[in-house]
């Protein structure tokens, strides 16, 4: 009985624990707010190959402000965008089908000024532009027509040592991917082997709107076949021990962030180096790069080449990333129980699709979830129920045989055995259930489909928590509620502290997404239902404890 007992709180105390301490990590906050900083200086330098390329990335600079670049305002059916002329780093980006966190007036921003977060690139090589050059605009449009399939803008380079480099992006209706093209034309009388650089900026401060409870990954990560998908802290980058797959024929740059990422996604086989260092700032003030280098390959005296790689920003929707990149949807973050959660995150989609809204999508999942674990469900509940009828015999041996431990255990596990119950039964179909619950936590958690998804009345946003905590009193009600269906602990001290269980919680539900919370006050009603029922037959059914009609027992 106490072995069960104690089993039971280890497997709720270990998961909700995990989850508290990652909550109060998250209480503290980086409050220092990043000052305006200057990036990294490439400066190029001519190099026959990718490696001499990489080598030669410049120094850490401060530059100058750019007081006369100019701001292009980008617009399609998706975002707007902002384009500055110096190096055309795209510097700004708002999500049309995104509300902000915390204002719902405002739309959701991703390249952000407020953290230094760009996507730049540019040519290395002698006199090619990089992402510090001014560059000139040609006419064209800046927002998607009518009728059109996608636009282009173009950024045109100062000529120097007789070529000629234009910077081409390209915008797709329906699409987050951004073709960012080099197109570099040889007046010249020497052949060009030029590399192009593609990176993200950004500050190690995490997005506004990050978990409450946990706090998700916020940062660049590096995907190659080989070595597959590899996060990297910004605290390693600073102190210069990050470790990451740095050269491959294959694979992407990414920086990730809570339900949104961007990624430098380049197409075929080629080679490619990945690389990340800290510009400038210390601490928490930091400002780090990371990118990749890509050669272009040869561009004859008199001929045209042109390079480029797409550049997908947007939510972290895992049919479309999936699409994009091979392994871009690991992207979005289960956490360690990706084998779980992943397969369910995809029944949910599907349920999804026949009901269309998530909420309920969520009670049919844990019905299905609830009649899976139905046979093993029965079974603890069973056990219960004869360790209920158990309880006053379980009392009056621990009076009898209160100072002599040994014998007690003794005559307990003789009273199991004549019973033929197990006192560890009802534990297994909970042991079995933490992984599935916490695994549904992260696809809540991690899923940007769930951002700002409604149910029904007062719950506009399943991935927040309950702003008036009906659910979780209903579901304190709940753990009440089966707290009294189960064999109430014979010490006095035991009983009190599992009739404060739902109580303490319950409080920890408060902060919890509403739709998890949705899903554990429907699983405890239909085991409510099945408990009852069990309980209510085995009870009526004359099945009397053998023990009972023992005198010597």
């Amino acid at each position: 009985m106490d072995t069960r007992r104690l089993m039971l709180l280890l497997v709720f105390g270990l998961s909700l624990f995990m989850l508290w301490d990652a909550w109060q990590k998250h209480q503290n906050p980086q409050l220092a707010q990043v000052q305006a900083q200057a990036a990294d200086s490439i400066t190029p330098q001519p190099g026959p190959g990718l490696k001499a390329a990489a080598d030669r990335i410049g120094e850490v600079t401060t530059a100058p402000a750019a007081a006369a670049a100019e701001k292009l305002t980008i617009a399609t059916d998706l975002y707007k965008a902002e384009i500055s002329t110096q190096g055309g780093d795209l510097l700004w980006m708002e999500l049309n089908r995104f509300k902000a966190h915390g204002d719902k007036e405002k739309q959701f921003v991703l390249f952000d000024p407020e953290h230094q977060y760009a996507a730049q690139s540019g040519l290395i090589g002698d006199g090619l532009p990089n992402h510090k050059t001014m560059f000139k605009v040609v006419a064209g449009p800046r927002e998607l027509p009518e009728g059109a399939d996608s636009f282009q803008v173009r950024l045109e380079a100062p000529a120097a040592n007789g070529v000629k480099v234009t910077k081409i992006y390209t915008f797709t209706r329906g699409s987050y991917l951004i073709d960012v093209a080099w197109e570099v034309q040889n007046m010249g009388r020497q052949v060009l082997t030029p590399s192009a650089y593609y990176q993200f900026q950004r500050d190690e401060v995490a997005p506004a709107g990050d978990s409450m409870m946990v706090s998700t990954f916020t940062g660049p990560a590096v995907y190659t076949e080989a070595e597959k998908y590899q996060k990297v802290k910004f605290s390693d980058i600073i102190e210069g021990k990050a470790k990451f797959a740095r050269q491959a024929n294959d694979g992407w740059l990414a920086m990730v962030q809570h339900y949104f990422v961007a990624a430098w996604t380049p197409k075929g086989d080629m080679p490619r180096e990945f690389y990340m260092r800290k510009l400038s700032g210390e601490g928490k003030n930091a400002v780090i790069a990371a990118g990749l280098i890509v050669p272009m390959g040869q561009v004859a005296p008199g001929a045209k080449g042109t390079f480029s790689i797409p550049l997908y920003a947007g939510p972290q929707e895992q049919a479309t990333l999936k699409q994009v990149a091979p392994g871009l949807d690991l992207v979005v973050d289960y956490g360690w129980l990706h084998i779980i959660a992943a397969p369910i995150f995809w029944v949910l989609e599907w349920i999804h699709a026949l009901v269309g809204n998530w909420g309920w999508a969520i009670v049919i999942l844990t019905v299905a979830i609830k009649a899976a674990f139905f046979p093993l469900s029965a079974a603890s509940y069973k056990s219960m129920a004869k360790m209920r009828q158990m309880t006053p015999r379980l009392a009056q041996l621990k009076e009898r045989f209160a100072d002599d431990k040994q014998r007690l255990n003794q005559e307990m596990m003789k009273l199991y055995q004549t019973e033929k119950i197990n006192p560890l039964g009802g534990c297994l179909p909970i042991v079995i259930q933490i992984p599935v619950f916490i695994a549904l936590y992260w696809v809540l958690l991690g899923a940007v489909e769930m951002r700002d998804a409604p149910w029904i009345l007062w719950i506009k946003d399943l991935s927040a928590a309950d702003p008036y905590y009906v659910l979780p009193v209903i579901m304190m009600v709940s753990m009440f509620i089966q707290t009294k269906l189960n064999p109430a602990p014979p010490d006095p001290i035991q009983a009190k502290v599992m009739m404060m269980m739902p109580l303490i919680f319950g409080v920890m539900f408060f902060f919890f997404p509403a739709g998890l919370v949705l899903y554990w006050v429907v699983n405890n009603i239909l085991s409510i239902a099945q408990q009852w029922q069990i309980t209510r037959m085995i009870e009526a059914g004359g099945d009397k404890p053998k023990a009972a009609n023992d005198p010597k027992a």
